[in-house]
């Protein structure tokens, strides 16, 4: 009863509700809605303070910035969902809050369109060596709809392909990445898709910003080759899914094209099935059968891996 009443009191004010209502909209930082509300940022600043306190908002930090969206998870997420719906669209500053936001999101995609231009002709190159997009993209889909409807991590998102394909077969999506243009990419492409369920957060692959057993599924897709400590990562990766959770890793088989290394930055030439399977048991996963998708001169596979049901968890501890 205590946090009901508490969410209720945080937004129970013009300014805090319209917040939750662009929210609601738009993941968005302190500066973009000081722009929309036309109000000082110590002032803005204290009544996110306040709703997130209040478990109404939740967080995202980015490096300097931090970016807000309503509680999804928690004592108030249903709460929460139905005052966004109970939020009359017709309601004058809720348009005019409404217009202002649509600013925010063409600055927010110019933005994303110059980086996106000055880095096509070096990701265009590397797709070039190996099959088409849309093949691994179809593999890749067809694992996640195997199990559909869960939670699914995105480690090293990039501007949020696979979280797009995924968004109708998962009930909640979050991608992560280290870099922040991309993530205004990836941010602006699932605003655009209208697809709320699905958020990005800028975060250190080695250490994920998430609770044990969060997760139903995570995906690496065209990362590992970048990893410093795969297993590591792997490791990481299986202290946040759940029991008889998935890992799905999408990347190339062993190559020689040494170039790479010093063109893309890429730090392994490709993986050998073995040394996956070795990773992941160490990490406490189960390798499944793998799929390869042949190309030249790169051949790109795609490796599941299961954690153990819990049943099998508690009866090894």
């Amino acid at each position: 009863m205590d946090a009901l009443l508490s969410g209720l009191r945080a937004v129970a004010e013009p300014t805090r509700l319209r917040i939750l209502a662009l929210c609601a909209h738009a993941e968005l930082s302190v500066t973009e809605l000081v722009s929309i509300l036309g109000q000082s940022q110590p002032r803005v600043s204290r009544h996110l303070k306040l709703m997130v306190e209040a478990g109404v908002l939740e967080r995202n930090r980015e490096g300097a910035r931090a970016f807000y969206r309503p509680a999804e998870r928690g004592a108030l997420s249903d709460m929460v969902q139905s005052l966004v719906a109970l939020v009359p669209a017709e309601d004058p500053a809720v348009l005019d809050d409404l217009m202002r936001l649509d600013g925010i999101r063409e600055d927010r995609a110019e933005r994303a369109s110059r980086y996106f231009q000055a880095n096509a002709a070096r990701w265009e190159e590397l797709r070039g060596l190996y099959v088409d997009d849309d093949v691994v993209d179809e593999r890749l889909l067809a694992a996640l709809k195997e199990e559909p409807g869960g939670d699914l991590l995105d480690i090293g998102t990039g501007t949020g392909r696979v979280l797009e394909m995924a968004a109708d077969h998962v009930r909640s999506a979050v991608g992560i990445d280290n870099a922040r243009p991309m993530l205004e990419i990836a941010r602006t492409n699932l605003d655009k898709a209208g697809f709320r369920h699905c958020q990005v957060r800028l975060a250190d692959m080695y250490r994920l910003p998430f609770p044990a057993e969060r997760f139903d599924a995570v995906t690496i897709n065209m990362v590992l080759h970048y990893a410093e400590a795969p297993g590591a990562l792997l490791a990481e990766v299986a202290r946040v899914l759940k029991p008889g959770g998935r890992l799905i890793v999408v990347d190339f088989a062993p190559h020689e094209l040494v170039e790479l290394r010093d063109d893309h930055e890429h730090r392994w030439l490709g993986f050998e099935e073995a040394e996956i399977a070795r990773i992941a048991a160490h990490a406490g996963l189960t390798l499944e059968p793998t799929v390869s998708v042949e190309g030249e001169p790169l051949t790109v596979c795609l490796w599941r891996a299961r954690r153990a049901p819990a049943a099998r968890i508690a009866a090894a501890s």
